[in-house]
């Protein structure tokens, strides 16, 4: 693979004093954000001064060791603001040009094993290598794959109101094993699709109600306030062809719930 740092290069960039930023997060997705078209100023938004640095070299994550190239950008200055008993630092940043047609479409293969998410540039340039360039954009429109599969709430609506093609066809023709992660409060419902039902049934259902039918999150949303629904994230534990049994569906399902403790900590019932 060429590394990340040749294409800078190849493309005449040379950076000063720069920075990795790998972006990740939960309550706020950056992948969301960038789809959405805001995630440079979701960038621009740190809770410290992380940025003290001329260039931030921007990486979402995707899955495993796989990040999306999101920009190179130029800092700019920062401001410290406060509110109320709220404190952040705020950037001002601008895209470089020379890979801006890469934003996007490039995709960065690095082993992070480490929880810190503002690098050193020179410490970690070299271990990033070049994995794909996608002739387009990466859009929310495009299936990343079944075990790349991370949907909020949100954008589950988003992709059953839009009924987008790719995500529904590769849905539709799997059952199996999937995932309900609370967000709020970090616990999980594990969840099936057997008997000729399908991933893409069920997580339809979730996008209209909310709770899928499920009585224990039923009776979640009822007690909650507002739309509790927003802190639920949806990924595939496991995908079976449409011919599987029950019972190996249902044997696998039970074998989630032992390893994630979704009975005696989460949402699903005995």
């Amino acid at each position: 693979m060429i590394k990340f740092i040749d294409l800078l290069k190849i493309a005449g960039v040379y950076l000063n004093s720069y920075k990795i930023h790998c972006a990740a997060g939960r309550d706020d997705s950056p992948l969301e954000a960038f789809f959405e078209g805001r995630f440079k100023a979701w960038q621009e938004h740190q809770n410290q001064q992380n940025f003290r640095c001329d260039e931030i070299i921007s990486l979402i994550h995707l899955h495993e060791d796989k990040w999306l190239f999101a920009g190179l950008y130029q800092v700019l200055g920062v401001k410290h603001r406060k509110q109320g008993e709220n404190s952040w630092f705020e950037y001002g940043t601008k895209e470089m040009a020379g890979v801006e047609h890469l934003t996007g479409r490039l995709v960065i293969q690095f082993r992070k094993r480490f929880i810190a998410s503002h690098l050193i540039g020179t410490k970690h340039i070299d271990k990033l290598l070049v994995s794909e360039i996608r002739e387009k954009r990466m859009r929310v429109s495009d299936f990343p794959g079944y075990n790349a599969v991370n949907l909020s709430y949100r954008m589950l609506r988003t992709v059953v109101r839009k009924n987008m093609p790719q995500w529904k066809a590769a849905l539709s023709n799997v059952s199996g094993v999937y995932l309900v992660t609370d967000n709020h409060s970090g616990k999980h419902f594990v969840g099936n699709a057997h008997g000729g039902d399908t991933i893409w049934h069920q997580w339809v259902s979730f996008a209209i109600s909310g709770h899928g039918e499920v009585k224990t999150l039923q009776r979640l949303l009822s007690r909650e306030v507002g739309d509790y629904q927003f802190n639920f994230q949806f990924s595939i534990l496991e995908i079976c062809d449409l011919k599987a049994s029950r019972d190996y569906i249902l044997s696998r399902t039970e074998h989630w719930k032992e390893v994630l403790q979704s009975i005696a900590f989460g949402y699903n019932e005995k």
